[in-house]
């Protein structure tokens, strides 16, 4: 994700907030700055915005390829390092774990640092756990380097990378952060096929030493490519507003049902996409017979080319239909949950593998459908100085129950190993995730949501 997961309303809402707010749907959530700026101080050429943001659509791509590798080459971990399921399902949690923890550090730091230097330390440091992920002997080197440094690395990445791309593309910032948030999807998509393809060929290790050692290479290059922020001068029209004190701010929160039930939906969300990302490679290699490079490639391709579609379609349904009808968000994301759920139960019990990519394919499309307005429904119910405290928690709540579903399909592994049983009755567990955030939205829908409607 760690999940770390970017709505096209969400990405719309960046033209109002003038960097008041700096969001990363996937893992990262910024402290509000209340400042409004007005004049730039600082000329920049006029290309250079695309030069940054090609630059950081390639950050982005290693931030999720190198986290999406684990899972694809993680039978051959196994096989090599002698580990149980259960082990390898620890070191998916415990770097679920970590991103959780840090979400709060990183939007802290991101608001006051440079953050040119938080991006390109971050690019070096978690690329350089990444290659050294590669001599891990054991379950503890697995930990260290990929559970505890790369994640916790990686979490710093998006606050920052999120802003410096809102203070460059002031008047092209919806398209420019679509864009940035594309990669996400490229990274764990080429990567199935590629570190599949490496394993099978040269071993699981090269996967992690080439991945690591291409972000290292982008991080020096970045010493030297990327700018920071423009320097801005605060508005004397605009008064400036003070933001809540922290528990002051839970509180209201925590007041407004529809926010409660919208977390709960999300957290469903987060809690399967996890154990999919961390656990699908090696269940349908496993029960099909193929190789790393088929199953890593295939069961990511095909689940987050549909998510890619259905972003962008629940976008645009969302934009053009919120007006007429103010339930519409909350209606799709509850219809995409009842509809997803009997395609995660089916994912794990189809024999035939083309029913299960028809499977893997309508799954990710309906996950797409309800990520296109997580941040943009969760905003209809709050007011706008709670909005980055409120998804800073959601996110964090998220990630932290979130991290136990890699864990609990590695115990259900163990436990019935005969012919994939344990991850079959997993994934089956995590159908149910689904029908219980959908009952949780269509209790806003039904209940809620008309009395905490703002506006």
């Amino acid at each position: 994700m760690p999940p770390f997961r970017c709505s096209i309303d969400c990405i719309i809402f960046f033209i109002n907030l003038q960097e008041n707010t700096n969001l990363n749907y996937n893992e990262g959530i910024s402290v509000s700055r209340p400042v409004i700026f007005s004049t730039m101080q600082q000329s920049v050429p006029p290309r250079y915005r695309w030069q940054l943001l090609a630059l950081l659509f390639c950050a982005y791509f290693f931030h999720q390829a190198d986290r999406a590798i684990f899972g694809i080459v993680l039978p051959s971990i196994k096989g090599e390092l002698n580990l149980t399921d259960t082990q390898l399902g620890w070191s998916a949690t415990i770097l679920f774990l970590i991103t959780a923890l840090m979400v709060p550090v990183a939007g802290f730091l991101g608001d006051r640092w440079s953050k040119k230097w938080i991006i390109t330390i971050s690019i070096i440091f978690w690329s350089i756990a990444t290659s050294l992920t590669g001599t891990a002997k054991g379950l503890w080197g697995i930990i260290a380097f990929r559970s505890v440094a790369t994640s916790g690395s990686e979490s710093f990445y998006g606050p920052a990378s999120t802003a410096l791309i809102a203070a460059y593309h002031q008047k092209t910032r919806a398209i420019a952060l679509s864009i940035h948030q594309a990669s996400l999807y490229f990274g764990i998509m080429i990567s199935g096929f590629l570190a599949g393809w490496i394993a099978d060929m040269f071993g699981w290790r090269s996967a992690f030493y080439l991945f690591g050692c291409c972000g290292i290479l982008l991080g020096i290059s970045f010493i030297f490519l990327l700018r920071d922020a423009p320097k801005t001068a605060p508005s004397a029209k605009v008064p400036q507003e003070k933001p809540l004190p922290p528990f002051e701010a839970i509180k209201r929160i925590v007041r407004i049902p529809t926010a409660l039930l919208l977390t709960v939906g999300f957290t469903a969300i987060v809690f399967v996409n996890n154990a999919y990302l961390t656990w699908s490679p090696a269940f349908i290699k496993a029960k099909f017979d193929l190789s790393q490079t088929e199953a890593g490639g295939y069961t990511m391709l095909y689940h987050h080319l549909a998510a890619l579609c259905g972003v962008l379609l629940g976008g645009m349904l969302a934009d053009y239909l919120v007006p007429k009808f103010p339930r519409f968000r909350l209606l799709l994301q509850t219809t995409a949950m009842f509809l997803g759920a009997p395609m995660i139960f089916c994912f794990g019990w189809l024999p035939s593998l083309t029913l299960v990519w028809t499977a893997t394919f309508l799954f990710g499309f309906l996950r797409g459908l309800y990520e296109s307005n997580t941040h943009a429904a969760m905003f209809d119910v709050i007011p706008a100085q709670l909005r980055s405290t409120v998804v800073g928690l959601m996110i964090m709540t998220a990630f932290l129950i979130g991290s136990l579903s890699p864990l609990l399909l590695g115990y259900l592994s163990d436990q019935y190993p005969d012919e994939g049983l344990g991850l079959t009755y997993g994934f089956s567990i995590l159908s149910m995730a689904w029908v219980i955030g959908g009952l949780c939205l269509l209790t806003a829908l039904c209940f809620t949501f008309k009395k905490d409607k703002r506006g």
